[in-house]
């Protein structure tokens, strides 16, 4: 931006707008918009609430994950005409887990000025409160079926930082076995409908999370901790937990014993196997 005459230069802006409460919107994308010569955004019933309650009168296309291919040369000869052109979706800043990644892409091609004006941001958001730590990922969206949800979790599960994605109340209440498989020691806050009247903060752990009730209503936002350092409190195995092993080596796997054990007790997982394999090779 020109701080001389206060105008923004010809290009693409990807303009973040709130993900909840309409105040959380900054007066320089309030700006930028009254601007536009052109706006972008996924459904027009959504954008025009936010456009009319800032007194934004703009032409306004409806941009979203089935039509954006479409849109891609209308957008591209207003571009190459020296306009402006903001981006927004429904909540959020476009292009992150929402469309517009191909309209920047394109724009990247033809060498068009693409500028983001930042905002409101969910991941952030909840990142910024949960205490973990700002080292992340953030991995948008869970995926739909099981085994991708499967995939993805076991690779994350060896980061060493903060975990963020998004997933729908259901689809959460119905993956919190696959989340306590990868992450079971680690601590999260559930964020339902950030920012929003109704909004709510669950600070819990992994291995507690089946005990937590929250609403099937709304968005929410998942923040799991970073691996912990935990100092185990038991160096050696006591005679109960050898008892223990010896009775379930005969009806579970390794793996399984290690894991329940250690569950139990902070017990090192590694001297929980290597007993197991003790046991094993004298029988």
């Amino acid at each position: 931006m020109n701080a001389n005459n206060n105008k923004f230069k010809p290009g693409l802006y990807c303009v973040a707008t709130p993900i909840g409460n309409m105040g959380d919107i900054t007066l320089r994308a309030i700006e930028i918009l009254n601007q536009s010569d052109l706006i972008l955004c996924e459904d027009t019933r959504v954008s025009k609430k936010i456009l009319q309650k800032y007194e934004i009168n703009k032409k306004l296309i409806s941009n979203h994950k089935f039509n954006e291919t479409k849109n891609l040369n209308l957008i591209l000869e207003v571009l190459k005409d020296k306009k402006i052109v903001s981006l927004i979706s429904d909540a959020g800043t476009p292009a992150i887990s929402d469309p517009g990644k191909i309209l920047v892409n394109e724009c990247i091609k033809n060498k068009i000025d693409i500028f983001p004006i930042p905002g409101a941001s969910a991941p952030i958001a909840g990142l910024s409160i949960s205490g973990f730590s700002d080292n992340f990922y953030f991995c948008g969206f869970i995926p739909e079926k099981k085994n991708e949800i499967k995939k993805l979790f076991q690779n994350l599960s060896s980061l060493e930082s903060s975990i963020i994605f998004f997933v729908s109340p259901n689809k959460l209440n119905k993956r919190i076995d696959d989340i306590k498989e990868f992450f079971f020691n680690r601590d999260v806050l559930i964020c339902r409908e950030i920012s929003k009247y109704h909004e709510e903060y669950i600070r819990t752990t992994v291995k507690e999370l089946s005990n937590i009730n929250f609403s099937r209503k709304g968005e929410i936002t998942v923040v799991i901790s970073e691996i912990k350092k935990e100092k185990l409190g038991f160096k050696v195995l006591e005679e109960s937990d050898k008892k223990k092993i010896n009775k379930l080596i005969k009806k579970m796997s390794i793996k399984d014993i290690v894991k329940k054990i250690s569950e139990d007790r902070k017990i090192s997982k590694k001297l929980i196997y290597n007993y197991c394999l003790e046991i094993k090779n004298e029988s």
